[in-house]
């Protein structure tokens, strides 16, 4: 067994999977899980420079760029955006090329050209400040409720309620053990019971935590989830293209079409609609027979 299946987190499983079918959250059952959450936090937490910081700027960029992304590609891009933009103004003031060049690497780049509105949208109609409320933050371009809800917590330690992969994952096998299909509406209310009021940001990390080690450790719980969806291989899909396509246009500030379909290397048929739907977004620009990153 791996260390998240213990004897003991054997005989919690079947008290919590007791609970759920009454129904009923008792208080010394929802103890005896924050105990198991925060004892494997205390042994193996996960350091990493977001989280030793309260800067509302520092927290968006994490999380948008952690959504679809594992925490290993981030560390090795977040520091170095946060040392070429260090806030909301400098985002505002760079071109979007500026700004897609240090994210390279990342992936699904409409985060960067996302971040690059919210960051205007603060300094324009906010004063800078970033808004810690979840409504008026998932009305911003790329925040949804999770990232809203992650928002809030981290960089307000306000006790909000949401559910990214990590959480459903330690929900799953801790409440629904042999069950498949589980939807995210029925984790939401057991994670609104659990949570830690006085402390949701530790809490939060902690069940971060311990979910990333369920995925390492044991079968991905994952996989029961109702909202579970295995991402397509990146080679030869258009994801790929896409960011050939960018690329291309970062390292070259102005290529004519057949430049760019020359550089990307991909049929025609496949490449054009790409080009057309990256216009469409917003991310390139056409002007006659040549093409550029959006100003």
């Amino acid at each position: 067994m791996g260390r998240g299946l213990t004897p003991p987190l054997v005989r919690l499983l079947c008290c919590l999977a007791s609970i759920l079918r009454t129904k009923t959250l008792m208080p010394k059952s929802i103890d005896k899980f924050k105990q198991t959450i925060y004892q494997y936090y205390a042994d193996h937490r996960r350091e990493m420079p977001w989280r030793v910081s309260r800067d509302p700027y520092h927290i968006l960029v994490s999380e948008i760029m952690l959504q679809q992304t594992q925490v290993g590609r981030v560390l090795t891009k977040y520091e170095q955006f946060i040392l070429t933009f260090p806030d909301f103004d400098s985002v505002n003031k760079a071109p979007l090329q500026e700004i897609l060049k240090v994210w390279q690497g990342l992936g699904y780049n409409r985060r960067a050209i996302a971040l690059h509105k919210i960051c205007r949208l603060v300094v324009t109609e906010y004063c800078g400040v970033l808004p810690n409320s979840v409504e008026t933050l998932q009305r911003f371009p790329g925040i949804g409720p999770a990232t809203a809800g992650a928002i809030c917590a981290f960089a307000f330690n306000q006790p909000t309620v949401f559910i990214e992969t990590n959480i459903r994952r330690v929900f799953i096998h801790f409440f629904f053990p042999n069950k498949n299909g589980v939807k995210d509406k029925e984790i939401l209310p057991l994670v609104e019971g659990t949570l830690d009021t006085r402390s949701p940001r530790t809490w939060y990390h902690a069940l971060m935590d311990y979910g990333a080690m369920l995925k390492n450790e044991e079968h991905n719980p994952n996989r029961r989830s109702a909202h579970y969806n295995r991402q397509p291989p990146f080679r030869g899909s258009n994801r790929e293209i896409r960011g050939l396509i960018l690329r291309t246009l970062i390292e070259h500030p102005s290529v004519a079409e057949g430049e760019l379909l020359r550089a990307v290397g991909k049929s025609p048929e496949r490449v054009r609609p790409i080009i057309t739907q990256l216009t469409k977004e917003g991310f390139i620009v056409r002007a006659g027979n040549r093409f550029k990153i959006s100003p």
